[in-house]
C-alpha cells in the first residue's frame, strides 16, 4: 500500500524519526534507542515512512540503514510554499499598518 507523505508526518514519532535520520543513516535498533517504545513499534513507524517514500533503506552487510529521501521531502515543502507566501503577504501588510501607525503617532 502506497501511503501519503502527509499521513506519515502527522505522527510525532515519525517526525522525530525523520529528524534523527536527517543527518545520518540509522539502523532500526539505533532509532529505537531514542524512544520509549518497543523496536517493533518503531519498525512500524519506519514502515509507514518507507511506504510513502520519505525514508529509503540501504543494506550494508547484515544491517539495514534508513536514511532520509530529500526529494520526497520537497513534496511537503512545495505544498507548504503556498501558505508561506500567503503569510508573508499578510505580515508585510501588517508591517505597513504598524509603520503607518508609528508615523502618525510621531506627528
Amino acid at each position: 500500500m502506497r501511503r501519503d507523505v502527509f499521513q506519515a508526518i502527522a505522527d510525532p514519532t515519525r517526525r522525530a524519526i525523520l529528524v534523527l535520520i536527517a543527518t545520518q543513516a540509522m539502523t532500526p535498533n539505533a532509532l529505537a534507542e531514542n524512544f520509549h517504545s518497543t523496536r517493533q513499534a518503531v519498525s512500524k513507524h519506519i514502515k509507514v515512512l518507507t511506504e510513502c517514500g520519505l525514508v529509503k533503506q540501504e543494506l550494508t552487510g547484515r544491517e539495514i540503514y534508513y536514511h532520509l529521501n530529500p526529494k520526497k521531502m520537497k513534496e511537503i515543502d512545495d505544498w507548504l510554499a503556498q501558505f508561506k507566501a500567503m503569510w508573508e503577504t499578510r505580515f508585510n501588510q501588517l508591517d505597513k499598518v504598524l509603520s503607518t501607525m508609528k508615523k502618525s503617532r510621531l506627528r
